[in-house]
């Protein structure tokens, strides 16, 4: 946040703040051990509220739920800020100091009144109200997302909205207070720590402007550094469709059942010249691999560290030597280089470790040695000294410019809805997410059976069961614009009418991503998992809408 690819707060905050505001995060099913630290401070006294379009397991702890229309985030975060100023509970003496831009950003939220917000999101405007003078006077105060507010098409702007409450009420740089984005993989905060970001060198060190930084990596490395950002997935599978990526080397991934639109994603896959895979299942991408690179189990095979999503660094012991055939991550690179005329030796796991401290300023007092005797450390750690930060941007309190350092910008942002339109012909709404048993496309969880998971289905409201003439567990057909397929429905007292729900932890049951739209956000590259629209016929019965699906495919 503010430049720095994390989140404000450590977790043990989450047990001392006075309010939680759960923000298209279902934590309780999908990140279960942040999620022990809100009860701890539901237990001591915290409010929460959830906004999220389904009553979920975490909404049922709420003290109210905001049941919002799906991508309606931005006219309710506005409307939120609309209400704090024309109350005048903004935190005046942090906007002046510590923020940028707060006029332009008060004109830009003026329009979302309470009632604009309730026909937008459906929620009601006094609850709206609630939530807003909530928030503002609240001593410690925390908003906490995750793929909510990120699977969509205008994703960075969702983030904003959020931030920029923080910023009005000066909810940010305080013990108990922040924005925390909890992240959605395990390791997806140290894959963008090592430099897994199309736009940052290791350590969130922009590739394009930051000069001092590319000359370090450049000496350190003996090459020349482009100053320019690569692609990210969105941008390569669209590279594969121009015929301009015409080889991938995937570690880790499985792209062919995790991307929006399936079919283009194995369409695209299935045709590159070379796909080589590296990874620990022989998932559904590395079946139509050219080569496929057995390696290890990270998490107890190998050395190395993790980081979470309060910035923690740990280590990570090998318990367990690998299978005959199997190798390390380390060894399998450093021998592709090999092959390729680069010599880099046999480097240990704390050797790269540390040669990254040399490398990345916000790890550099991260030592094996004291990771261990201090059971991991947070980012930044800038020296062997140094404690590392338990919460971000303390210095936007302090009364020395000089200390206080670049001030934190209001970014104004706009309503957009979903680009996958409801219509006569797909009239619901779909919406993706994750149930506690499972992870993701199943490749990993799959392989273990425990008696909380039942089969894939699609979800529906009470309602929308009765309206159809369904019954619990029958088949039916399911269509986007993008195609079909089959699926069990199941009455889901979480949905109200008008929303569908389903995962994609078993797309060998039901293939849920050939229905959902690639379209993705132009800022940070994520596609819009969480608003298909959709259609749902009886097995049997006449289908509707198939000519707005072959329109839908040949690109009309």
């Amino acid at each position: 946040m503010f430049g720095a690819g994390g989140g404000t707060s450590s977790y043990r905050e989450a047990e001392d703040a006075d309010l939680l505001i759960m923000w298209g995060s279902n934590a309780r099913e999908a990140h279960p051990i942040f999620f022990h630290h809100v009860l701890k401070g539901l237990r001591n006294g915290a409010r929460m509220y959830a906004v999220d379009p389904r009553r979920t397991s975490s909404a049922q702890w709420a003290d109210a739920w905001l049941g919002i229309d799906v991508g309606s985030d931005v006219s309710l975060a506005n409307a939120i800020a609309n209400e704090i100023i024309e109350a005048g509970l903004v935190n005046e003496e942090f906007v002046r100091r510590a923020t940028t831009g707060f006029e332009a950003y008060a004109a830009s939220v003026k329009p979302y009144t309470l009632e604009r917000a309730e026909r937008d999101t459906g929620v009601p405007g006094e609850l709206i109200r609630q939530v807003a003078h909530d928030y503002a006077r609240a001593g410690r105060a925390q908003i906490c997302w995750t793929l909510g507010i990120t699977e969509h098409h205008n994703a960075a702007d969702n983030v904003f909205a959020l931030i920029n409450l923080a910023l009005l009420t000066g909810h940010v740089g305080r013990y108990g207070s922040g924005v925390v984005p909890l992240r959605g993989q395990n390791n997806v905060q140290g894959g963008g720590d090592m430099g897994a970001i199309p736009n940052k060198l290791t350590g969130f060190q922009d590739v394009a402007n930051n000069h001092e930084a590319r000359a370090r990596f450049e000496a350190a490395y003996g090459v020349t550094i482009p100053a320019k950002a690569g692609w990210h997935l969105s941008l390569m599978f669209e590279a594969m469709e121009r015929g301009e990526l015409t080889a991938c080397y995937i570690i880790g991934e499985n792209p062919l059942r995790s991307e929006a639109d399936t079919g283009r994603a194995r369409k695209l896959l299935s045709g590159l010249e070379t796909l080589v895979v590296q990874d620990m299942f022989l998932t559904d991408t590395a079946e139509v691999a050219d080569v496929v690179l057995p390696a290890t189990a990270t998490w107890c095979e190998a050395e190395g560290t993790v980081t979470s999503s309060e910035r923690r660094v740990q280590r990570v012991r090998k318990a367990l030597d690998p299978p005959p055939g199997v190798r390390d991550d380390i060894e399998i690179i450093c021998e592709i280089a090999r092959r390729l005329g680069a010599d880099w030796g046999n480097p240990s796991a704390e050797d790269l470790w540390n040669e990254l401290r040399t490398l990345s300023p916000m790890h550099a007092g991260m030592s094996y040695r004291r990771l261990e005797e201090l059971g991991g450390i947070q980012w930044p750690c800038y020296d062997e000294q140094h404690p590392g930060e338990q919460f971000l941007h303390a210095r936007l309190w302090e009364e020395d410019p000089a200390k206080r350092g670049a001030p934190a910008p209001f970014t104004p942002v706009e309503q957009d809805p979903p680009v996958d339109e409801l219509s006569a012909e797909f009239p619901l709404r779909l919406t993706t997410g994750r149930r506690l048993d499972s992870f993701n496309t199943g490749v990993q969880s799959g392989h273990y059976v425990t008696p909380m998971r039942r089969p894939e289905t699609l979800n529906l409201s009470p309602e929308d069961m009765d309206r159809l003439g369904l019954a619990e567990g029958e088949r039916v057909q399911v269509s986007s614009r993008r195609g079909s397929v089959e699926a069990p429905v199941h009455r889901d007292e979480q949905l109200r009418a008008g929303l569908a729900f389903m995962t994609l932890h078993f797309p060998e049951q039901v293939e849920t991503n050939v229905l959902t739209l690639d379209a993705w956000d132009p800022k940070s590259g994520t596609a819009e998992f969480k608003a298909t629209a959709i259609r749902v016929d009886k097995l049997g019965a006449p289908a509707h809408g198939d000519a707005e699906i072959q329109r839908a495919k040949a690109g009309s």
